[in-house]
Formats: structure tokens, sequence, C-alpha cells
């Protein structure tokens, strides 16, 4: 049989990482229509509300199901508004490995959500479930998901050329696909050793996660 994450909820200071349910379907649609989330994963584009509710009824949870990794909303943990989402995807669990992606609502970037989501992931992932490896990949051209990376402390080990196309929003509303590098980064337990005073030091939240 094989391996399955438990359905789980992680808790950190501002947010819930929880499973998608039926009433985040007209938030992340709206998410999903923005010009760069929609420009940097393959999800369709545009997303219709039906779209969304395939993946918050069926397929989110066969992430899960089928042992391929977690996808998780990032809810508001005061009022329950659709933050962002989260995914774990590519599960190893011979050598406990994982790829984590990180997509955010555009209201609510520029406010640590990404950063705060994926370390609480990160510490149930590594604490927890003892894994030993987490892996993101950033389009060359987006800034913002690698300074979460080296906000996280990740090392960055290589560049995968022409791995990834993303799309770009023509003059006439189509979508123009192009290829793009992709910059692997890699989390090992011990690099999160002293994170929380380098965040504290650098004028930031310390983020600290509970699950159940």
């Amino acid at each position: 049989m094989t391996p399955t994450f438990p359905d789980i909820s992680i808790s950190t200071e501002r947010l819930v990482l929880r499973s998608f349910d039926e009433g985040d379907v007209p938030a992340l649609t709206a998410m999903m229509n923005d010009e760069l989330v929609a420009a940097r994963n393959a999800a369709p584009a545009p997303c219709t509300e039906a779209d969304a509710r395939e993946w918050v009824v069926r397929r989110a949870p066969a992430v899960r199901a089928d042992g391929d990794g977690l996808a998780l909303a990032m809810a508001d943990v005061l009022t329950g508004r659709l933050v962002g989402g989260l995914r774990l995807r590519r599960t190893d669990w011979r050598l406990r490995t994982a790829e984590a992606y990180c997509a955010t609502a555009p209201w609510a970037r520029g406010e640590g959500y990404a950063c705060e989501s994926l370390l609480g992931l990160v510490q149930w992932l590594f604490q927890d479930q003892k894994f030993e490896r987490l892996e993101l990949r950033t389009a060359a051209d987006n800034t913002a998901a690698q300074q979460v990376a080296q906000k996280l402390g990740c090392v960055s080990e290589g560049v995968l050329r022409s791995a990834w196309i993303t799309r770009t929003r023509a003059a006439d509303g189509t979508w123009q696909q192009a290829r793009t590098d992709l910059i692997v980064w890699s989390l090992l337990p011990e690099d999160l050793d002293g994170l929380p005073e380098r965040i504290a030091q650098a004028g930031g939240a310390v983020p600290r996660a509970d699950w159940t």
C-alpha cells in the first residue's frame, strides 16, 4: 500500500493550513485568475468555478490519497478567508523528500504569508513526519518566490534550464506560453537551526506552528 500523509491541520500565528472545502471555491477561482498566479502554474486559464470546484472536491483530496503529497488551503485564522494555497508534491517515501509550491492571493501579498505557511509546513514535515529534505523550484524571473526561499534558509543548488512553461497575457487577452529556467532550492532539517532567531533579528515575526 502506498504511504499517505494524514489529513492534517496546521496552525501558525496568523493562518490555519487545512484541507480545501467547497466554501473556498469563489475565492480560489478569483485567486487562480490573478495574472501572476495564472502565469506560473499549469491550471486552466481562465479558471472557472467548475474548475475550482473540481480541484476542491476531487483533485486536491486525490493528491493525498494517491501518496503524491498534500494540497492545503491557507486560511486566515480569525476570519477563515482564503489567503492562498500550499502543496506538497513529488513525495518520495523511501528518501523522505518532497517538493513544495505556494500561491498567495493578490490582496495578501507582501505580508509574509508565504514564508509563514511554508515554515509551518516544513516544521511539521521534518519534526512529525521525519522527512529529510524539502525542495522548492522557482521560475528564473520570480524574485518574490526566491526571496521567500532565502528567508526560509534554503540553499540554491543550481538551475534546471528551460524546465518550465510560463504564460503571459497578450494584448487581445489570450495567453501566450514561453519556456523558462527553474532555480532549485533545498531545505534540510539542520537548516532550520537558529532560523527563528535570524527572522527576529531581521525584524520579522517568529512563526510558531501547531498541528492536529
